[in-house]
């Protein structure tokens, strides 16, 4: 089902607003899917987040390249942080859609035009009725899908420049009704990071193996070990998930090659746990090539924390949520993601909450089939809109 905004208890009538000008946002959607950018080049969305909101009176500010940070003061307050990610992916899209991307190769497999568009439309009904008492911060991120922007901007001085007391951020999640809204305390999407490996032997005929040192077989096995780091590794109680998603090695049927590569994917909530996946995998891998008398070079590359959300603020959105959209819009136990977002480091500097928005029946995230659904785009921007007025306006109360 999806989820029909309404006029909330207080009589606010964020929703009504909101859903009388739908489709100049669901328009403006279409606008950004056509024209889809990689991150940090993401100039021309940049560049239109720019003039819609200096329009409606925000003052901007860009601490990197590309991306926007926007500012909204009416009177002394707290300080809201609300994030939207704005750029693509390297997919060529498949979707048939009217307004398909016009770049050949890069797509919106992710739904951040939707993300953005969400939180235009709550700005633009903040700025013309500016029911709250403080200062709004808009957050409109470039390079989230290379894990790279959030932390860009906090190291270009994001929370010192532009101090906020909380912040909040989504993502659309296709499998999920549309509309509905799931809430997670603590953990909510994992921490990721990568490791490449690659086993070194000695190439040779494939007729006599003997004379060589098979890397094939080496990696082979080491596949097969890893198997046991979760189960046999990680405490029981704990997530944690390890998936081989490379291998490549040798061009003929009659060859052994010299050298086997594998790719891997490490994904946990618990520091512990990501820590123990850095440090067993490699000495795994060193064990196994060593048994078949082969070497192993292990690169490990650091990605992102897991996303913890603050307990005290995700039960707030989850009450105004409640309040704004109804009980039948809110998810009951919606639980955590093995996915993820670079929203993480916010985090670590303040409190807030990451929420999921269901995407209906759509692909999957990543796919070149993916599509957003514009029917989110009203209760999403009605639940950031009434955020801000009640959370700005001093009613952080449950």
């Amino acid at each position: 089902m999806n989820i029909a905004v309404r006029p909330p208890p207080d009589g606010s009538g964020v929703s009504t607003a909101i859903a009388e000008s739908i489709a100049d946002f669901v328009s403006l959607r279409h606008e950004l899917h056509r024209k889809p950018e990689l991150a940090f080049a993401e100039r021309a969305t940049t560049a239109k987040i720019i003039d819609l909101l200096q329009g409606w009176g925000y003052r901007v500010a860009q601490l990197t390249r590309t991306g926007v940070i926007a500012t909204l003061e009416n009177g002394p307050g707290p300080v809201l942080g609300l994030r939207a990610d704005i750029d693509a992916l390297p997919i060529a899209e498949a979707t048939g859609l009217s307004y398909a991307s016009a770049v050949p190769g890069v797509m919106h497999a992710c739904g951040h035009d939707g993300h953005t568009v969400i939180l235009l439309a709550a700005a633009r009904y903040l700025a013309r009725s500016r029911n709250f008492q403080g200062t709004l911060r808009l957050i409109f991120q470039p390079a989230e899908e290379i894990g790279a922007g959030a932390r860009a901007l906090i190291e270009a001085g994001l929370f010192d420049r532009f101090p906020v007391d909380a912040i909040f951020g989504l993502h659309n999640w296709p499998g999920v009704e549309a509309g509905r809204l799931g809430f997670v305390e603590g953990p909510a999407m994992a921490a990721v990071d990568k490791i490449g490996a690659r086993f070194v032997g000695k190439g040779g005929h494939g007729a006599e193996p003997h004379l060589a040192v098979d890397p094939v077989v080496a990696s082979a096995h080491a596949i097969t070990a890893l198997q046991s780091v979760v189960s046999r590794n990680v405490d029981p109680l704990q997530m944690a998930v390890v998936t081989v998603g490379s291998i490549h090695g040798g061009q003929a049927s009659n060859v052994i090659p010299g050298e086997v590569d594998l790719q891997l994917t490490l994904r946990s909530y618990a520091p512990e746990v990501r820590e123990l996946l850095k440090k067993r995998i490699p000495a795994l891998f060193d064990q196994v090539a060593k048994s078949f008398g082969a070497e192993v070079r292990v690169d490990l590359h650091h990605g992102f924390p897991s996303v913890v959300n603050s307990s005290a603020e995700t039960r707030l959105i989850r009450q105004i949520a409640e309040d704004s959209l109804g009980t039948d819009a809110v998810i009951a136990d919606f639980a955590p993601r093995t996915a993820s977002e670079d929203f993480a480091y916010y985090l670590h500097h303040r409190p807030g909450s990451f929420i999921f928005v269901g995407n209906g029946d759509s692909a999957p995230l990543h796919s070149p089939e993916y599509r957003f659904n514009d029917d989110i785009i009203a209760p999403a921007a009605t639940l950031w809109a009434s955020l801000a007025e009640r959370f700005l306006n001093g009613d952080t109360h449950e």
